[in-house]
């Protein structure tokens, strides 16, 4: 993009503004539209603004409470800071700030916990109300008023189609090189319109560069230059590598069956160090020519890219550490042809990951002995973060995996317990489990069959005589012996660390 300024369009550089200025035309009680995926391509500033008015507006006893809707989680600046001043009265789809969680586990803030697929149907037939405002960062406007996405896509053309008021952040830090890495697509309808979505290979260009906003409903823009927020991973530890082994050795199993490629099919990780660690396996593994059709781009999918094992990546937005992103920014023309940024809605589409044969791997905070798989909850009660995508992968992926470190709080806790105190993925789309113990293959088993599977070979070593025992008892005791359970101490085992810390079977 040509020239010193980022906005082309001369009817929108007259409503340039402060943060503060485009704050004040936010008032309380309306839904609004940000945008961000990971920390990736959200408003850096109005959110701050808003938050400081807010806080303003709570010293007069005034309550200022907003809906917030996303891609998926953002960053401190803007969950966190709206937050803090207790200023969001509905929170979706997703997010993962520490403030945002209390105040859910509280009670003080709602949240809805959606499926990432779902969010433009649902706005689209009006299921969670009228959107109002959208505040978006794009990195430049053309001057037809079209908008350059940003280092995410997320929900954008759905915010900037359904709201009233348009907000834009046009961040001069995002890299101009981005024009041209996204791929638009304006051809999705609701029943019974629906047509089928053109894409049938994880490279393939079914729509525009650019999202479209009519200029007449902009109310304002903000000029900023500002970084996105970094993901910090730490380096695999001996549990990720352990997972990520098994993982490899199932893959090169399944192509010698036959029941895979020489290339695998494309490859879809959840966000994490589990997840890049079996990125990092793959780098170094036997396949090559790789392709990616998931969510977000992190590290470990960006250095096969730069090795030639991948090569092409669609997602929706980036999730990056600090010195990938760097390398990123400093040499995306390298990368462009190997990357498409798409709305969540199609990346997460089921019609197309069905299609695609994704291979899905997703982590978890525990799976009961057959199969059935909570990733949001602590307990049963206290959100951690929320479904993601994990869920649209799960259901519709070609092969199902979901991976966890056997136990957690230092061996206080396993990961594999008799019956999971919240369930997001149930036993029927839960294909594959793994921990560092080994790897329980689930397809074709029935409920008993899957329970001496996953105690056999996910189980840890310290909880494997507790996790066999209460299933031998069940299957004795439970009054049905197709999935047998004895509820009371099936619950006990998540009560007894709630009273004492402990979930040790001693």
């Amino acid at each position: 993009m040509s020239g010193a300024s980022r906005i082309q369009c001369a009817a929108l550089r007259g409503k340039i503004m402060t943060a503060e200025e485009a704050a004040q035309l936010i008032p309380s009680g309306v839904n609004v539209g940000m945008s961000g995926f990971t920390g990736a391509g959200y408003p850096k500033v109005v959110p701050s603004a808003l938050a400081k008015r807010i806080m303003d507006a709570n010293l007069y006893g005034k309550k200022f409470k907003i809906g917030v809707w996303t891609g998926a989680s953002t960053a401190p600046d803007l969950d966190g800071a709206l937050a803090m001043v207790d200023g969001i009265e509905m929170r979706l789809p997703y997010q993962s700030d520490p403030t945002c969680r209390k105040r859910i586990n509280a009670g003080e803030m709602e949240y809805i916990d959606i499926h990432l697929s779902h969010v433009a149907q649902f706005v689209w037939s009006g299921f969670l109300g009228k959107l109002d405002i959208a505040v978006v960062e794009v990195a430049g406007i053309l001057e037809d008023g079209r908008l350059i996405p940003s280092s995410s896509v997320g929900n954008n053309k759905t915010w900037l189609d359904q709201a009233d008021k348009v907000i834009l952040e046009v961040n001069s830090w995002q890299n101009p090189d981005l024009e041209g890495m996204h791929d638009i697509y304006y051809g999705t309808q609701l029943p019974p319109n629906r047509q089928p979505i053109p894409l049938t290979r994880a490279h393939d260009r079914i729509g525009e560069p650019y999202l479209r906003c009519d200029p007449k409903k902009v109310i304002a823009v903000v000029e900023t230059h500002s970084p996105d927020r970094n993901s910090a991973f730490a380096a695999p530890d001996e549990n990720s590598r352990k997972i990520a082994g098994h993982i490899l050795e199932f893959l090169e199993h399944e192509v010698k069956k036959g029941r895979l490629p020489a290339n695998l099919l494309p490859l879809q990780s959840g966000v994490g160090n589990i997840a890049n660690a079996v990125m990092g396996g793959l780098n170094q593994g036997p396949f090559e020519n790789l392709t990616a059709y998931t969510e977000v781009l992190q590290d470990g999918m960006l250095e096969m890219i730069k090795s030639g094992k991948l090569t092409c990546a669609s997602a929706t937005a980036f999730s990056l550490s600090s010195g990938a992103l760097a390398e990123l920014n400093t040499d995306l023309a390298r990368f462009k042809d190997s990357i498409i940024l798409r709305p969540q809605e199609i990346s997460n589409h089921p019609e197309v990951i069905r299609r695609l044969g994704v291979i899905a791997m997703n982590g978890m905070i525990e799976a009961d002995i057959y199969g059935n798989v909570n990733s949001t909850h602590v307990m049963g009660t206290k959100i951690m973060n929320g479904i993601g995508g994990s869920g649209d992968f799960a259901r519709n992926a070609y092969i199902s995996i979901f991976m966890t470190p056997s136990q957690a709080k230092g061996g206080e806790i396993s990961c594999i317990v008799p019956m999971a105190s919240h369930v997001d993925h149930t036993e029927h789309d839960v294909q594959i489990l793994v921990t560092e113990q080994g790897l329980a293959d689930l397809r074709g088993l029935s409920p008993k069959q899957r329970a001496k599977a996953i105690i056999e070979h996910c189980a840890h070593p310290h909880f494997k005589p507790a996790l066999s025992d209460y299933y031998k008892r069940a299957l004795d005791h439970s009054p049905g012996k197709q999935t047998p359970h004895l509820l009371e101490e099936a619950l006990s085992w998540h009560v007894r660390y709630l009273r004492n810390g402990s979930m040790s079977p001693s």
